[in-house]
């Protein structure tokens, strides 16, 4: 029996040395490899960039670039995660996500903030821009530095602007003077601003989702809407629209923000190596969206698929007179200090 469990133990202590002599270097390197691997998806820096439209539009197209560069600035360091066409979070949620730091990056319609912050009506004015020079010259200015400082009590903060381009009408008739809005159902982006303009023309203003706009359009649910030519095109509303009228009476950008309190614990170096790819993707947007809306502006006539009118001179100060009381009714909650930065910009030679 003694004799057994001796030749037991030698065999046991026979197997624990060959282990621990012919496996440890394996077993060494198998727990220094998973350490490594650890740490390098710990300094992994995940930024979840919500968006709502296409990934073939000005912004689409804009987030991805600003993804791909931050990847290069940053030799991989930092990782954006785009979630296009409201599949992380709708126009409704996604700033509320921002805030309480679900997602760390947004770029939302200008009219999605003036519900909360009234300054932001100040782009939704009708006839705000006279041309893209105005529009420039509001986001490089002051006008622009003095949004961006309405943003930080909200724990956010304004990194860029982005084009998408003037907004055009399109419809199931003919619209070419105000008269001709009397009663027509317009979708619209949710906004006090856009609301008040539709109802001064005597239209009845519906607000929706941007995603549900097809829809709505197609049962009849509304009878026309406001848009940008790229969205016109690449949403395919010739589809369910027949009219067009380019009119230019409203502009359609969005402001990029990150969260602030994400931004703040952000490395120097990669702050910066952010700022850069930011700057180059609002390049890339800006110059994208001004030529993206005059190509497929020729697609449309060359379709032949809406009947397009182009707003007369005279026809667009009959607009302007016509939504002259939306300037009166928002600008006391807008604030003196930016309406006579919109007088002095309006004053600039053209």
């Amino acid at each position: 029996m003694k004799s057994f469990a001796s030749i037991a133990l030698f065999v046991l202590l026979g197997l624990i040395s060959a282990v621990v002599i012919g496996f440890g270097q394996d077993l060494s390197f198998a727990k220094w490899s998973y350490d490594e691997e650890q740490e390098k998806l710990s300094e992994r820096i995940i930024i979840k960039f919500s968006h709502v439209v296409a990934e073939n539009t000005p912004k689409g197209l804009a987030v991805d670039r600003f993804a791909q560069l931050v990847k290069a600035k940053t030799k991989g360091r930092v990782e954006v995660q785009v979630f296009p066409n409201s599949t992380l979070h709708s126009e409704k949620t996604e700033i509320p996500a921002l805030v309480k730091g679900e997602i760390q990056m947004i770029a939302p319609a200008f009219s999605h903030l003036s519900g909360t912050i009234p300054q932001w009506a100040v782009l939704e004015l009708p006839y705000v821009f006279r041309d893209q020079k105005d529009v420039d010259e509001a986001f490089r200015g002051e006008i622009g530095r003095m949004l961006f400082s309405t943003l930080n009590q909200s724990n956010m903060k304004g990194m860029a602007f982005w084009a998408n381009g003037f907004k055009q009408i399109t419809a199931n008739r003919p619209m070419i003077t105000p008269d001709d809005f009397y009663s027509q159902r317009i979708r619209i982006i949710p906004s006090e601003v856009l609301d008040a303009q539709f109802r001064t023309l005597h239209a009845i203003p519906i607000g929706s989702s941007f995603n549900d706009l097809y829809s709505m359009l197609a049962s009849g649910k509304v009878d026309g809407e406001e848009n940008t030519i790229s969205n016109v095109y690449t949403k395919r509303l010739y589809q369910v629209q027949s009219h067009l009228t380019v009119s230019n009476h409203n502009y359609l950008g969005y402001v990029v923000i990150m969260n602030q309190s994400f931004w703040n614990k952000l490395p120097p170096d990669i702050q910066k190596a952010i700022e850069e790819a930011l700057a180059e993707a609002t390049r890339f947007n800006n110059e994208l969206s001004v030529s993206m809306n005059e190509s497929q502006f020729e697609k449309l006539k060359e379709m032949r698929v809406m009947e397009i009118h182009e707003q007369t001179e005279e026809e667009r100060a009959m607009w302007r007179q016509a939504l002259q009381p939306v300037y009166d009714q928002f600008a006391p909650s807008i604030g003196k200090p930016l309406m006579d930065q919109i007088k002095e910009l309006h004053k600039l030679p053209r």
